[in-house]
Protein backbone atom coordinates (compact mmCIF):
# COMPACT_ATOMS: atom_id res chain seq x y z
CA UNK A 1 0.00 0.00 0.00
CA UNK A 2 1.23 3.08 -0.81
CA UNK A 3 2.16 6.10 1.60
CA UNK A 4 0.20 9.37 1.62
CA UNK A 5 1.04 12.97 3.05
CA UNK A 6 -1.40 14.85 3.61
CA UNK A 7 -0.42 18.55 3.97
CA UNK A 8 -2.72 20.61 6.30
CA UNK A 9 -2.04 24.52 5.14
CA UNK A 10 -2.77 27.23 7.98
CA UNK A 11 -1.21 30.17 7.10
CA UNK A 12 -4.00 32.28 6.85
CA UNK A 13 -4.11 35.46 9.18
CA UNK A 14 -8.14 35.37 9.47
CA UNK A 15 -9.28 39.23 8.62
CA UNK A 16 -12.51 38.29 7.24
CA UNK A 17 -13.24 36.79 10.62
CA UNK A 18 -12.20 39.51 12.63
CA UNK A 19 -10.07 39.71 15.74
CA UNK A 20 -6.33 39.04 16.59
CA UNK A 21 -6.79 35.32 16.48
CA UNK A 22 -6.10 33.86 12.75
CA UNK A 23 -9.14 31.72 11.45
CA UNK A 24 -7.52 27.92 12.07
CA UNK A 25 -7.52 28.77 16.13
CA UNK A 26 -10.47 30.14 16.71
CA UNK A 27 -12.55 27.71 18.54
CA UNK A 28 -15.59 25.84 17.55
CA UNK A 29 -17.23 23.88 19.64
CA UNK A 30 -14.56 24.65 21.92
CA UNK A 31 -11.75 23.42 19.99
CA UNK A 32 -9.10 24.90 17.67
CA UNK A 33 -10.38 24.30 13.81
CA UNK A 34 -6.90 23.79 13.22
CA UNK A 35 -6.78 20.77 15.73
CA UNK A 36 -10.49 19.10 14.48
CA UNK A 37 -8.76 18.88 10.93
CA UNK A 38 -6.16 17.53 12.01
CA UNK A 39 -8.14 15.20 13.85
CA UNK A 40 -10.20 14.21 11.42
CA UNK A 41 -7.62 12.93 8.96
CA UNK A 42 -5.77 11.09 11.59
CA UNK A 43 -9.41 9.19 12.37
CA UNK A 44 -9.47 8.71 9.12
CA UNK A 45 -6.29 6.81 8.40
CA UNK A 46 -3.70 6.69 11.54
CA UNK A 47 -0.88 6.08 8.75
CA UNK A 48 -1.19 9.31 6.94
CA UNK A 49 1.85 11.40 7.16
CA UNK A 50 0.30 14.74 8.63
CA UNK A 51 2.55 18.10 8.13
CA UNK A 52 0.73 21.32 9.19
CA UNK A 53 2.39 24.87 7.45
CA UNK A 54 2.30 27.66 10.07
CA UNK A 55 3.58 31.07 10.37
CA UNK A 56 6.55 30.76 12.39
CA UNK A 57 5.05 33.32 14.85
CA UNK A 58 2.11 30.86 15.62
CA UNK A 59 4.37 27.83 15.93
CA UNK A 60 4.66 28.14 19.88
CA UNK A 61 0.44 29.23 20.01
CA UNK A 62 -0.18 25.56 17.97
CA UNK A 63 2.07 23.65 21.19
CA UNK A 64 0.37 25.26 23.82
CA UNK A 65 -3.08 24.06 22.38
CA UNK A 66 -1.36 20.41 21.59
CA UNK A 67 -0.72 20.66 25.49
CA UNK A 68 -3.87 21.87 26.36
CA UNK A 69 -5.96 19.44 24.55
CA UNK A 70 -3.65 16.26 25.08
CA UNK A 71 -3.16 15.73 21.38
CA UNK A 72 -0.30 13.34 20.56
CA UNK A 73 -1.38 13.17 17.48
CA UNK A 74 2.03 12.18 15.33
CA UNK A 75 2.42 15.34 12.79
CA UNK A 76 5.17 17.87 11.09
CA UNK A 77 5.14 21.57 11.50
CA UNK A 78 7.10 23.74 8.99
CA UNK A 79 7.28 27.10 8.21
CA UNK A 80 4.48 28.98 6.37
CA UNK A 81 6.04 31.21 3.62
CA UNK A 82 5.21 34.67 2.26
CA UNK A 83 2.57 33.14 -0.09
CA UNK A 84 0.40 29.95 0.10
CA UNK A 85 2.96 28.16 -2.79
CA UNK A 86 5.83 28.59 -0.79
CA UNK A 87 3.97 27.10 2.21
CA UNK A 88 3.51 23.70 0.15
CA UNK A 89 6.96 24.34 -1.09
CA UNK A 90 8.08 23.90 2.46
CA UNK A 91 6.05 21.42 3.14
CA UNK A 92 7.00 19.48 0.56
CA UNK A 93 11.14 19.18 1.93
CA UNK A 94 9.57 17.00 5.03
CA UNK A 95 6.69 14.90 2.65
CA UNK A 96 7.81 11.18 2.26
CA UNK A 97 4.25 10.03 0.73
CA UNK A 98 4.15 8.52 -2.83
CA UNK A 99 0.83 10.49 -2.85
CA UNK A 100 0.60 13.55 -1.61
CA UNK A 101 -2.99 15.95 -0.50
CA UNK A 102 -3.28 19.22 0.25
CA UNK A 103 -5.61 20.12 2.45
CA UNK A 104 -7.08 23.55 3.95
CA UNK A 105 -6.78 23.88 7.60
CA UNK A 106 -10.02 25.22 7.79
CA UNK A 107 -12.09 22.73 6.60
CA UNK A 108 -12.81 20.27 9.42
CA UNK A 109 -15.51 18.32 7.65
CA UNK A 110 -13.88 16.31 4.64
CA UNK A 111 -15.87 12.76 4.05
CA UNK A 112 -13.83 9.39 4.92
CA UNK A 113 -16.17 8.37 1.53
CA UNK A 114 -14.33 11.35 -0.48
CA UNK A 115 -10.49 10.93 0.59
CA UNK A 116 -11.31 6.82 -0.56
CA UNK A 117 -12.69 8.45 -3.93
CA UNK A 118 -9.10 10.35 -4.15
CA UNK A 119 -7.25 7.65 -3.55
CA UNK A 120 -8.85 4.90 -5.67
CA UNK A 121 -8.66 7.87 -7.95
CA UNK A 122 -5.14 8.28 -7.87
CA UNK A 123 -4.37 4.52 -8.86
CA UNK A 124 -5.20 5.43 -12.27
CA UNK A 125 -4.29 9.37 -12.63
CA UNK A 126 -2.44 11.88 -12.06
CA UNK A 127 -4.24 14.56 -10.39
CA UNK A 128 -7.55 14.43 -8.35
CA UNK A 129 -10.25 16.90 -6.59
CA UNK A 130 -13.19 17.24 -5.70
CA UNK A 131 -15.57 19.06 -6.57
CA UNK A 132 -19.29 20.25 -5.99
CA UNK A 133 -22.24 21.39 -8.32
CA UNK A 134 -23.37 24.82 -8.44
CA UNK A 135 -27.08 25.24 -7.60
CA UNK A 136 -27.34 28.71 -7.90
CA UNK A 137 -27.78 31.20 -11.18
CA UNK A 138 -24.64 32.64 -12.32
CA UNK A 139 -23.62 35.43 -14.81
CA UNK A 140 -20.48 36.74 -16.60
CA UNK A 141 -18.77 39.83 -16.05
CA UNK A 142 -17.42 41.84 -19.22
CA UNK A 143 -16.81 45.47 -17.89
CA UNK A 144 -20.33 46.70 -17.20
CA UNK A 145 -21.80 44.04 -19.33
CA UNK A 146 -22.96 40.54 -17.43
CA UNK A 147 -24.79 37.46 -19.01
CA UNK A 148 -25.98 34.35 -17.67
CA UNK A 149 -24.09 31.09 -18.29
CA UNK A 150 -25.04 27.76 -18.01
CA UNK A 151 -23.95 27.01 -14.53
CA UNK A 152 -23.29 23.02 -15.01
CA UNK A 153 -20.22 23.64 -17.07
CA UNK A 154 -18.58 25.16 -13.73
CA UNK A 155 -18.14 23.93 -11.07
CA UNK A 156 -16.75 24.44 -7.19
CA UNK A 157 -13.70 23.24 -6.22
CA UNK A 158 -13.04 21.47 -2.65
CA UNK A 159 -9.72 19.90 -1.08
CA UNK A 160 -7.81 17.92 -0.50
CA UNK A 161 -6.19 18.33 -4.02
CA UNK A 162 -4.59 15.22 -4.44
CA UNK A 163 -1.49 14.45 -6.31
CA UNK A 164 0.64 11.57 -7.39
CA UNK A 165 4.81 12.68 -5.31
CA UNK A 166 6.58 13.56 -8.38
CA UNK A 167 3.40 15.39 -10.33
CA UNK A 168 3.43 18.15 -7.62
CA UNK A 169 6.85 18.45 -6.96
CA UNK A 170 7.46 19.21 -10.46
CA UNK A 171 4.89 21.87 -10.07
CA UNK A 172 6.47 23.05 -7.61
CA UNK A 173 9.84 23.30 -9.10
CA UNK A 174 7.70 26.26 -11.49
CA UNK A 175 8.88 29.82 -10.78
CA UNK A 176 6.09 31.59 -8.92
CA UNK A 177 3.65 33.87 -10.01
CA UNK A 178 0.68 35.50 -9.04
CA UNK A 179 -1.76 33.73 -10.99
CA UNK A 180 -1.33 31.11 -8.83
CA UNK A 181 -4.60 30.37 -7.51
CA UNK A 182 -4.52 26.55 -6.26
CA UNK A 183 -2.29 23.21 -6.16
CA UNK A 184 -4.49 21.91 -9.42
CA UNK A 185 -4.04 25.01 -11.40
CA UNK A 186 -0.34 24.84 -10.98
CA UNK A 187 -0.08 21.10 -12.09
CA UNK A 188 -2.05 21.86 -14.88
CA UNK A 189 0.20 24.31 -16.33
CA UNK A 190 2.31 20.80 -17.05
CA UNK A 191 0.04 19.47 -19.30
CA UNK A 192 -1.28 17.39 -16.53
CA UNK A 193 -5.04 16.76 -16.53
CA UNK A 194 -7.05 16.74 -13.35
CA UNK A 195 -9.43 14.37 -12.23
CA UNK A 196 -13.10 15.04 -10.56
CA UNK A 197 -14.89 13.62 -8.16
CA UNK A 198 -17.76 14.19 -6.23
CA UNK A 199 -17.22 16.25 -2.90
CA UNK A 200 -19.19 16.51 -0.16
CA UNK A 201 -21.80 19.69 1.27
CA UNK A 202 -20.59 19.41 4.66
CA UNK A 203 -16.77 19.95 4.25
CA UNK A 204 -16.67 23.97 3.89
CA UNK A 205 -14.72 26.23 4.13
CA UNK A 206 -14.33 28.77 7.44
CA UNK A 207 -13.59 31.98 7.05
CA UNK A 208 -16.31 34.13 7.84
CA UNK A 209 -18.48 34.51 11.14
CA UNK A 210 -20.83 33.43 8.96
CA UNK A 211 -19.28 30.12 8.48
CA UNK A 212 -18.59 29.21 12.09
CA UNK A 213 -22.16 29.25 12.44
CA UNK A 214 -22.65 27.08 9.95
CA UNK A 215 -20.08 24.61 10.89
CA UNK A 216 -21.74 24.85 14.31
CA UNK A 217 -24.82 23.18 12.72
CA UNK A 218 -22.59 20.80 11.14
CA UNK A 219 -20.87 19.53 13.86
CA UNK A 220 -23.81 19.20 15.88
CA UNK A 221 -25.65 17.27 13.24
CA UNK A 222 -22.76 15.29 13.46
CA UNK A 223 -22.65 14.29 16.67
CA UNK A 224 -26.32 13.10 16.10
CA UNK A 225 -25.34 10.47 14.33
Amino acid sequence: MSKISVILTAGGIGKRMGGDLPKQFIHLSGKPILLRTLECFHNIDSSFELVITLPIDWHNHWRTVLQEFNCDIPHTLVVGGEERFHSIKNALEVCTGDSIFVHDGVRPFVAKEIIQECMNSLKTNDAVVPVLPIKESIRERHGKITRAVDRSNFMLVQTPQCFRSSVLRDAYNLVYHSGITDDASLVESLGIEVQLVDGNEDNIKITTQKDLIIAEAILANQNKE
